[in-house]
């Protein structure tokens, strides 16, 4: 990220407290009023199938506040909202062990079509929400329509973007990472505050019970549970669901790079829960091990013949970044010099191209964190002397020689149509993208669009600066701005992908309208961008 914060490690006792769930009372009052206050949302959509998810809670911030025992939760899943037709229905159980959350995966549905669902629990009903299967693996998709999102610090503002995101027609979301901010209590708006830590003396989230009652801060903002009832959901985290610039099981580092400020083992313990609460919180297939630190976040998915979605992971794996400063921008050539660095791992490396060199789909998405465009910053470190210019570590600049195989593996392939998104960097970048940056006169081999925050926020100091060099330093970055809030929107045809930035005017309030602020298309089999 942007960028760093440093905090005080806890003692060798901490470790103890990093395993705490919440402490469940023998006395815990039963349902005895609405348990569905987080809403409801499904997700992981396949042709036959699709994840509903809920929680139930008593005090959404306290998961000890229902009995420690399971309760059973009917749902229902129908192809009108009135539910005169039912489908699919059953009965899960809502375990403490995992917040009483329930992910169903009802499988037996029609590829392609829309449907309704609900839970119900102890005689309180669920809100009605929308989902929507894939279509047939060999289905010939005339359309398909995608919203991509990312970062949504609660304490940085309201988010209108959900609002408007939940009114679109659209057939799925992409969430590409920092679902949940894990920062101290501090905020302008007296009603968007973080709640403490439960650890005394962190300044951090640790244990179970904190990242569970972080997720369910953000899920009391009906705007988000609005777009999660609104349309399945596809998620990967990026950092701040663990902690900001965790590189594996590398805890944060200070400013000067120097040592972590806890061992592997004592971040693993950390890193297993945080994992946890994410799972509990959302609509993820993959059943998540307690106490495991490892959960597999990359995936596929097939949209007929129309697109394939690669979606991966480029923090679980990943090396720790070169050395470089206290914001992330280093010199360029740590970047092009870290041959052993990944982003991805080999293992999740040879999967991605394995899914890549299979397909048959007409374009294929690379869904992920950090940019991988190459970008020279102004080097915003020094006012004075903006040249040279500086790379950001935390992305693929960071990781060139993982980047470049990358590249000559789509370009030595041929590989149909490359399509890569990001999110992290809290502003809209769109940009072609070639394996020598600098040779505008050959062909790109993809493209990318980075899509601007939610609500986190862009340094308004970098973004005119930006503005003005990128014509000259970064001549591939067709479009650029870093002063407006929102989500991208795409719309896909056989033919051509438009993508359009959808943003507010503003996240100091709850409603404000959504507008298009750009609009630009790739031609397939014509790679590189153009304004639409």
């Amino acid at each position: 990220m942007i960028n760093r914060r440093r905090f005080l490690l806890g003692t060798a006792a901490s470790a103890a407290l990093l395993q705490l769930a919440d402490v469940r009372s023998a006395h815990a009052a039963p349902l005895t009023s609405d348990p569905f206050g987080l809403g409801v949302a499904s997700g992981d959509p396949l042709p036959d199938g699709v994840v509903l998810w809920t929680r139930l809670v008593n005090d959404p911030l306290n998961a000890g506040s229902l009995p420690g025992r399971p309760i059973p939760v009917e749902w229902q899943v129908a192809t009108d909202a009135r539910f005169r037709d039912v489908v699919r229905h059953g009965t899960a159980a809502a375990h403490p062990g995992l917040a009483h959350s329930v992910h169903v995966d009802v499988r037996g549905l029609r590829p392609g079509r829309q449907y309704w669902y609900r839970f119900r629990a102890a005689g309180h009903l669920s809100p009605v929400a929308r989902t929507r299967t894939a279509p047939g693996y060999s289905a010939q998709v005339d359309r398909l329509r995608i919203g991509v999102v990312n970062c949504q610090d609660y304490q940085n503002g309201y988010w209108p973007a959900y609002d408007g995101l939940a009114a679109e027609d659209l057939d799925v979301v992409l969430h590409l990472g920092d679902y949940i901010y894990e920062y101290d209590p501090k905020s302008l708006y007296a009603d968007r505050m973080h709640t403490l830590p439960q650890t005394a003396g962190l300044d951090q989230l640790r244990t179970l019970a904190d990242y569970r009652a972080r997720h369910a801060l953000y899920k009391t903002d009906p705007a988000l549970r609005a777009a999660h009832a609104a349309f399945p959901w596809i998620l990967t985290p990026d950092d701040h669901e663990v902690e900001n610039n965790y590189a594996g099981l590398l805890d944060e580092i200070d400013d000067l790079n120097t040592p972590k400020y806890q061992s592997p083992s004592l971040f693993a313990a950390q890193r297993a829960v945080a994992y946890q609460a994410y799972y509990e919180h959302l609509p993820l297939r993959r059943p998540v091990r307690p106490g495991s630190p490892g959960y597999r976040f990359h995936r596929r998915f097939d949209f007929g013949r129309l697109a394939r979605i690669a979606v991966l992971d480029t923090r679980q794996y990943r090396t720790d970044q070169p050395p470089g400063t206290a914001s992330d921008f280093g010199p360029i050539a740590s970047g092009l010099g870290n041959t052993t660095g990944t982003l991805t791992g080999s293992a999740q490396e040879k999967w991605l191209f394995s899914e890549l060199a299979g397909s048959h789909a007409r374009w294929n998405v690379i869904a992920q964190q950090v940019m991988m465009s190459q970008i020279r910053f102004p080097n915003f470190l020094d006012a004075a002397h903006p040249l040279p210019p500086i790379a950001n570590l935390d992305q693929w600049d960071g990781y060139d020689p993982a980047r470049a195989r990358l590249l000559n593996f789509l370009a030595a392939r041929t590989i149909a149509n490359p399509v890569v998104l990001a999110g992290d960097i809290h502003s809209s970048w769109f940009s072609d993208l070639r394996i020598n940056r600098d040779d505008l006169a050959s062909a790109p081999v993809a493209v990318e669009f980075t899509a601007t925050s939610v609500s986190s926020d862009f340094p308004a100091a970098f973004d005119a600066p930006l503005k003005s060099a990128n014509p000259s330093l970064n001549p591939h970055v067709r479009y650029f701005d870093g002063s407006r809030r929102g989500y991208l929107r795409f719309d896909v045809t056989p033919e051509r992908w438009l993508a359009e930035a959808r943003t507010v005017d503003s996240i100091a309030v709850r409603s404000s309208p959504v507008t298009t602020t750009a609009s630009w298309a790739t031609v397939a089999g014509q790679p590189g961008l153009t304004p639409a």
